[in-house]
């Protein structure tokens, strides 16, 4: 082989790379939250951004206080980041603050942002407020009420018991296909924790009904795996059934 037979043969660097080469690539490194703290305060709209955003990586209890008074910021993109952030950084000081913010926010994206929050702070005193936003908010906000009333599982019996009727509804009635799978999935989370009471039966029901009845084949998909997930005796001979029927 001459020179230019080597030259062609190597034509490019990404030929002289191995594969192994990106798995020891390091991951760019978190934001330094002594630097990012003080610009939470900081006059200037995109500096408070950036920082709130970095509380979306970061874990830092320092930071709850100064998100929390971001949430009536007068940027939305503010208001936004501090939700997130809010979110990633659970707290029961941040549970009141974050409820009045999706009571009066005019922007849909902050209310997303305030709904996923509340669903990651575990607090019985976010159940009204999700309802509420599962019934009457715009779409993207129902989408994520649902999915928070869903992380309720672990806060109590009681909450369990109130938020499955209204994802049942939701399921049921809403326009957005999304949102019914959102609620599927929500509510075999919950029927999970419950009893064979009324409540566990009437979220069964719904279930089946959505994966017999559901015109959309990802909330029938995302019924036929709460029911897998619950186990329930009745689901599973309904999915057997169908699956016979080759309607599965």
């Amino acid at each position: 082989m001459n020179n230019n037979d080597y030259s062609n043969a190597l034509d490019t660097d990404t030929e002289l790379e191995s594969p192994l080469d990106q798995i020891y690539e390091s991951e760019p490194p978190l934001p330094d939250p002594e630097e990012m703290l003080p610009l939470l305060e900081s006059p200037e709209p995109q500096h408070r951004m950036i920082a709130a955003r970095a509380f979306c990586e970061l874990q830092d209890d320092r930071a709850i206080s100064h998100l929390i008074n971001l949430l009536r910021d007068g940027c939305p993109l503010v208001r936004v980041s501090a939700a997130y952030a809010l979110g990633r950084n659970p707290s029961p000081d941040a549970v009141e603050p974050l409820i009045l913010q999706l009571n009066c926010d005019w922007n849909g994206y902050v209310r997303k942002g305030v709904v996923w929050a509340l669903g990651n702070c575990s607090d019985h005193r976010t159940l009204p407020s999700l309802i509420d936003a599962l019934k009457t908010d715009i779409s993207a906000v129902r989408l994520w009420a649902a999915s928070s009333l869903g992380q309720m599982a672990k806060v109590g019996y009681s909450v369990v018991i109130a938020a499955i009727p209204p994802l049942i509804e939701a399921l049921r009635g809403d326009s957005v296909s999304a949102v019914r799978s959102n609620c599927a999935w929500a509510i075999g989370q919950l029927a999970r924790e419950l009893p064979n009471n009324i409540v566990y039966a009437g979220a069964i029901d719904g279930l089946i009904e959505a994966l017999e009845e559901d015109e959309d084949m990802g909330v029938r998909e995302d019924a036929k795996s709460s029911l897998l997930r619950v186990g329930d005796p009745r689901g599973l001979q309904i999915i057997e059934d169908l699956e016979m029927e080759g309607l599965l």
